[in-house]
């Protein structure tokens, strides 16, 4: 019996090791044991039974050339943080792209806020999901904290940077940083901070392996972004047992709870750093800030089981290959 043939398409390539890529690679394989999946940069008139497109605005040629094909076959489209919170308030095509869609999908459950109802009611929430790994006892003598993301505005690794400025006459807190200089002014600000600040290191691009071995060492993964989707490095940190300091965004509130202690303020680098003492402060201490922090993340880490992910992944599909047009 021939299997249904799912084509996934992103913007991003292998190469790129970023989150459009890992999700585009995760749900190929979750999918293989039912479907023949492919992945591609855009869909070229090949034959498919059903559209997978990860970007509403980078992925709108084969988004739009899909739904203007015939026979008219079902189509998800998987909105990234720059889709929610920048392109389809201002952009033509993206917008088009959340109307043809038969399904819309976000990865944090806070993703359909700043939609409209229509668009909410065909919306599934798909949190994405890394395996765990175990979590390392870790000196109590100072503090690491690690942010990962590639040096690239929405990022906000200058918030970062300040932080590290405040805190350059603390030797007990330890910043580390990965990520590649996607901006050159960005890479030449991360070498300026290194220099002016003996306690922060610019680890410059990992693979991913050894930056979740690097997560799992950390005390605390900062994660300083103006606007995410699902970061996957958040999801990473949780699920390896180290808790996360986060902005105050809704791609961050809707994985870490929208109660969780280690918040600050978009762009707000005093507070990212008085939230790292109070870390430090606290290291050690069984009802402390920092155990509080790994205490909420443990109650969320269930959301990023690869079984949930798996399941929740092939129910839209089949609902999908059940329709052939839009509202059907």
């Amino acid at each position: 019996m021939t299997r249904p043939k799912v084509l996934i398409v992103t913007p991003a390539v292998a190469s790129s090791n970023n989150g459009n890529w890992q999700t585009a690679w995760r749900w190929s394989r979750m999918l293989s044991g039912n479907y023949a999946t492919r992945i591609a940069l855009e869909w070229r008139g090949e034959e498919a039974d059903l559209l997978v497109a990860l970007h509403a605005r980078r992925s709108a040629g084969s988004i739009h050339a899909w739904a203007d094909a015939r026979p008219r076959r079902p189509l998800a489209v998987v909105l990234t943080g720059t889709d929610l919170y920048r392109d389809i308030a201002v952009d033509a095509r993206a917008q088009d792209s959340l109307q043809l869609a038969d399904r819309l999908v976000v990865l944090q459950e806070l993703g359909g806020r700043v939609l409209t109802e229509a668009q909410r009611r065909k919306t599934a929430v798909i949190f994405q999901s890394t395996p765990a790994r175990r979590a390392l006892a870790k000196p109590v003598s100072r503090l690491r904290a690690l942010m990962v993301g590639h040096l690239r505005d929405e990022k906000s690794p200058e918030t970062y940077f300040a932080a590290a400025r405040l805190l350059a006459g603390r030797p007990d807190i330890l910043l580390d940083h990965i990520g590649a200089p996607l901006d050159a002014r960005l890479g030449d600000a991360a070498r300026e901070c290194m220099a002016a600040c003996p306690n922060y290191r610019w680890l410059g691009a990992l693979d991913h392996e050894a930056t979740r071995r690097r997560i799992q060492r950390a005390h605390v993964l900062v994660h300083a972004s103006r606007m995410e989707g699902g970061a996957h490095v958040v999801m990473e940190a949780v699920r390896s047992g180290t808790p996360v300091i986060a902005s105050r965004i809704d791609g961050n509130r809707g994985m870490l709870g929208k109660g969780y202690a280690g918040c600050f303020a978009w762009g707000a680098a005093h507070r990212l750093a008085a939230l790292l003492v109070k870390c430090r402060v606290s290291q050690g201490m069984a009802d402390g800030f920092l155990a509080q922090l790994a205490a909420q993340c443990r109650a969320r880490a269930a959301l990023f089981e690869p079984a949930r992910e798996k399941s929740a992944l092939i129910a839209l599909v089949r609902q999908l290959l059940g329709k052939t047009r839009i509202g059907s």
